[in-house]
């Protein structure tokens, strides 16, 4: 998938979500501003109460949703026989819409009303919400292959241009390439300032100009990935200590939740 393609895709994830978000929204609107003992007598009661047609699917297709988010990224990231199928990457991305569309319906489905053995689910749900989205930004700070794999120190160090050879082509003076090899070593952003002046003072083809730039903009930002790497990665095994037991204290108190409901004769359109 090009960059292109995959700023759609994650563009198009967004979308969904804020629509549902926005119909499900309108559609009880005012259901949900009402007070709590004054529910009982509005119009759309019978039908947004969490036991309703349209309240106990929302809460049936959020459970599913985040289900199949979980289930679904597991399958993919634990076991050979997925491995093919797509890049791991993409499956992290389309986990995180499913478990953010999914709390959202949930949320709806308990009409902003929780208490008992349902507000322990929806909290930890919410926790493991919150967490989710620190975990995708350590998680994007770790350099990683195309298809998912965490880079070692090493490959990372490996995956370093050699910027001497580019820099040759542009027919820099000595001190301005000296300069220049000296700013691809830093990790502050202002030396692609600096460095742009340089090339601008020597007046280098736009076509060298560009290459360089983008060079310089990979070394950059490979200069912060390396610094922070070990960093990174022990922040991501502390989330998964916090992140993990939330999300199995979500599924099990769900689980007992929907039992609950089946065992009192709660049904939806069966």
């Amino acid at each position: 998938m090009s960059k292109t393609a995959h700023r759609i895709f994650i563009f198009s994830l967004v979308i969904i979500v804020l629509v549902v978000l926005a119909l499900i929204w309108n559609k009880g609107v005012s259901f949900y501003k009402t007070t709590i003992e004054e529910r009982f007598f509005h119009s759309d009661y019978k039908s947004l109460k969490p036991s309703g047609i349209i309240g106990h699917g929302y809460g049936i297709l959020g459970s599913f949703f985040m289900l199949m988010g979980v289930v679904l990224y597991m399958l993919r990231k634990r076991f050979r026989t997925f491995s093919r199928l797509g890049i791991l990457k993409h499956w992290l991305e389309f986990h995180i819409f499913l478990c953010t569309l999914g709390p959202i319906l949930v949320l709806f489905h308990t009409s902003f009303k929780f208490g008992g053995i349902v507000a322990i689910s929806f909290w930890s749900m919410v926790a493991v919400f919150l967490s989710g989205i620190i975990g995708r930004f350590i998680y994007i700070q770790i350099p990683r292959t195309i298809e998912g794999r965490e880079l070692s120190l090493s490959e990372v160090m490996n995956l370093k241009t050699d910027v001497g050879g580019v820099l040759n082509n542009a027919n820099l003076d000595e001190v301005s390439f000296k300069e220049i090899l000296e700013l691809t070593k830093q990790k502050d952003r202002s030396s692609l300032k600096k460095a742009k002046l340089i090339l601008k003072k020597n007046n280098v083809a736009k076509v060298e100009y560009n290459k360089i730039v983008n060079l310089l903009k990979n070394e950059i930002s490979l200069n912060r990935k390396i610094d922070r790497l070990s960093t990174m990665q022990n922040l991501l095994k502390y989330w998964h200590v916090a992140h993990l037991p939330f999300a199995f204290v979500m599924l099990i108190v769900m689980i007992v939740h929907v039992v609950i409901t089946l065992l009192f004769g709660y049904k939806w359109i069966f």
